[in-house]
């Protein structure tokens, strides 16, 4: 008799970029083309996944192009099977609440990108219901399981930084505006009808990641700008850019850590990463990107003296030591994935509810209040 056991999830909107690499093809099928997820009490899980969306043309292509036997356009018939137990998403911020309800409604533990919704309200309401019907649940918070990141908390959690002073994060690159060269990112990102914003899409991050790696965040100050008015969409047609392509934010955050965080679709790299974190603390400091991580202790800092008279002598890449993977680490998305399992399927630890991604949108409507009031908005305990 074996002892692999195959659960059913349901995969809603992975038709799209992320939905698909990440959480189709690296994650679910990943852990299914490995053999399965062994559990604590030594059998396995084999996730079996059923792909849903409106194309029936494009799903189906999907399914046969990675083995997938099971893909349907009625997702209402997905949920009402039994077999299926989780129920995930990863379409439309628009439509999630109302499709994570209906899932918690037919009594599936819910998984979902974020942001969980478009504003709080719908949020907080949402993360009450799962609560009370009492369905696991999660947010996705893939920054979290990044290498660099990883080895920055990993440095925090061993008191390396000692009393940490504040935080500077670098994020962005150059997404070309379709006049001259295709854009890396589709038109409704810059279209606030449709969802688009750096606040709405990017501050839910910085949430979870300053308040995990960091420090959590009490208030934030923030300035949005849209830098380039007139955009070109996946046919080539002008248009314009209604949603904010850049955002500055400050934080404040627990232990009066100051954090600020540059945002920008309109900025070129001249930096480690795509993203960069740099902590800075009494005792040392430290760099980390997506995968790598550098830090400086003290006793290595150099001392510079300000002369703009004659070129700088120093190198200030020198005095710093970069931080040792000590692990084989694996895809974020799938790190994540094994732990929703875990928590499904044995009770295991999981943090990352759908509180949590309350928190995140909560934060992106403080951004954008403070950009419209021109001042600081503080955070209130959602009482969830």
């Amino acid at each position: 008799m074996s002892d692999t056991n195959r659960i059913g999830i349901i995969m809603h909107g992975v038709t799209g970029r992320m939905g698909m690499n990440q959480h189709l093809i690296r994650s679910v099928l990943a852990i299914r083309d490995s053999g399965g997820l062994r559990l604590k009490d030594g059998s396995k899980v084999m996730p079996d996944p059923i792909i849903v969306g409106r194309n029936a043309a494009k799903i189906e292509e999907l399914a046969k192009r990675h083995g997938v036997a099971r893909y349907t356009t009625d997702l209402d018939a997905a949920l009402a099977d039994p077999y299926n137990i989780i129920f995930f998403d990863a379409a439309s911020t628009k439509l999630r609440p109302t499709l994570l309800k209906k899932a918690i409604d037919a009594g599936k533990h819910v998984y979902s990108e974020k942001p969980v919704s478009e504003g709080l309200e719908e949020a907080v309401a949402i993360a009450r219901y799962a609560k009370e019907k009492g369905v696991k649940n999660g947010i996705v918070h893939d920054k979290l399981d990044l290498p660099g990141l990883v080895k920055l908390k990993r440095l925090r959690d061993n008191g390396f930084f000692g009393r940490i002073l504040s935080v500077k994060g670098e994020f962005g690159y150059w997404v070309f505006t379709g006049e001259d060269q295709p854009a890396q990112r589709p038109s409704w990102n810059y279209r606030a009808a449709d969802g688009g914003g750096m606040v709405s899409d990017m501050l839910c991050h910085w949430r979870y990641v300053l308040d995990n790696v960091v420090a959590p965040v009490k208030s934030v100050s923030c300035t949005t700008a849209t830098h380039i008015p007139t955009r070109y969409d996946e046919e080539g047609k002008e248009y314009q850019a209604t949603a904010d392509d850049a955002a500055y934010a400050t934080f404040q955050l627990e232990g009066d850590i100051v954090a600020h965080i540059n945002s920008s679709w309109c900025t070129r790299v001249r930096r480690d990463d795509l993203v960069t974190f740099q902590i800075d603390g009494t005792h040392g400091s430290a760099v980390a990107g997506l995968h790598k991580c550098y830090s400086q202790h003290r006793a290595n800092t150099p001392k510079p003296v300000w002369n703009p008279d004659e070129p700088q002598k120093l190198d200030f890449f020198d005095d710093w030591q970069e931080v040792p993977d000590n692990t084989v680490f694996d895809n974020g998305f799938k790190v994540q994935w094994e732990q929703f399992l875990r928590h499904v399927l044995e009770d295991g630890p999981w943090a990352y509810t759908l509180t949590e991604g309350a928190k995140g949108v909560q934060l992106a409507e403080a951004g954008y209040q403070s950009a419209r009031e021109r001042r600081w908005v503080d955070l209130e305990d959602l009482g969830i």
